[in-house]
Order: C-alpha cells, then structure tokens, then sequence
C-alpha cells in the first residue's frame, strides 16, 4: 500500500480518492472500508475528500476554460464538456436547487460534485446556492454509497 499500513495513510488514501474526479465517493469508501477503516470514518474521510475541490471548481473554472479555449488542442474539449453540462444541467436548470443536489446525490458514473460544480457553473448558479446543494448531495451520494458498501442495500 502506497500510504503504509497507518490509520492516517489509510484516511489519507481514502480523502485523496474522493478528491479525483470520476471515481469520487463511488471508488473511495469502498476503498477506505476495504483498507480496514470502519464504514463510517471512511465516509466522513470520504465527503470531505469530494467536497474539498468543490469552492475551487466554482471559483475558477470559468477563468481556467478561457485559458484552456486559447489553445487549438484544449478548445474543442472545453465546448464538448461544457454541452455535456448543459444535457446535465436540463433537470437543474427546470428544478434549480433540488435538481443540483439530486444531480450530485445519484453515485451514478457522470454525476457526483465534479460535475455538480460544473453544472452549477455552466447555469451561473450562484456559490451560495450551489455550494450547500453539491455539499447535500455529497452526503446523500456517500450515505448511499457506504450502505451499498456494507450490504445494507442486498438486505432489504
């Protein structure tokens, strides 16, 4: 184990996965409870790893695309992702709020805070809004994630 057999390693290995995006809370508590950490801790460890990036994400994205749009390579990449946003946001942008919190909630493959922040960011929802809506999901992802995790789900 690259972090050492340690309970920090182990906290630490499960806060930094949950900060990458894709594999988020679907790949990081499962990881952390696998590592030995009980359910709970690694879920904890694990929401604030995800939520961690989140006010960055919200903050500077926009300065970053336009940077990221100067480029031939980068340009096309950042109009693809950002349409892939919109087809996102379409519930959030009908729901607002409740639709970003259920965008994040789902620990489906291309939900999560990433692309809750993306989202929020491509509709200009403002980080007040969209800072306590990603953080609800976040919990409500992680709640769901941690009960798949320890079986809960298979036993009713």
């Amino acid at each position: 184990m690259i972090f050492g057999e340690s309970v920090l390693g182990k906290l630490a290995m499960t806060f930094l996965m949950a900060m990458v995006p894709v594999v988020e809370l679907r790949g990081a508590i499962p990881l952390g409870v696998a590592a030995g950490l009980p359910p709970a801790v690694a879920a904890v460890t694990a929401m604030a790893g995800n939520l961690t990036p989140v006010p960055c994400i919200l903050l500077l994205l926009r300065r970053v695309f336009a940077l990221m749009r100067k480029s031939a390579w980068l340009g096309p990449k950042v109009d693809r992702l950002e349409q892939r946003a919109h087809l996102k946001g379409r519930k959030v942008r009908k729901y607002r709020t409740l639709g970003l919190v259920l965008l994040v909630a789902i620990p489906l493959p291309g939900t999560g805070a990433w692309t809750g922040a993306l989202v929020a960011d491509v509709l200009d929802i403002r980080m007040r809004t969209a800072l306590p809506a990603i953080a609800a999901g976040v919990v409500i992802a992680g709640c769901i994630t941690t009960a798949v995790t320890c079986g809960v789900a298979g036993l009713m």
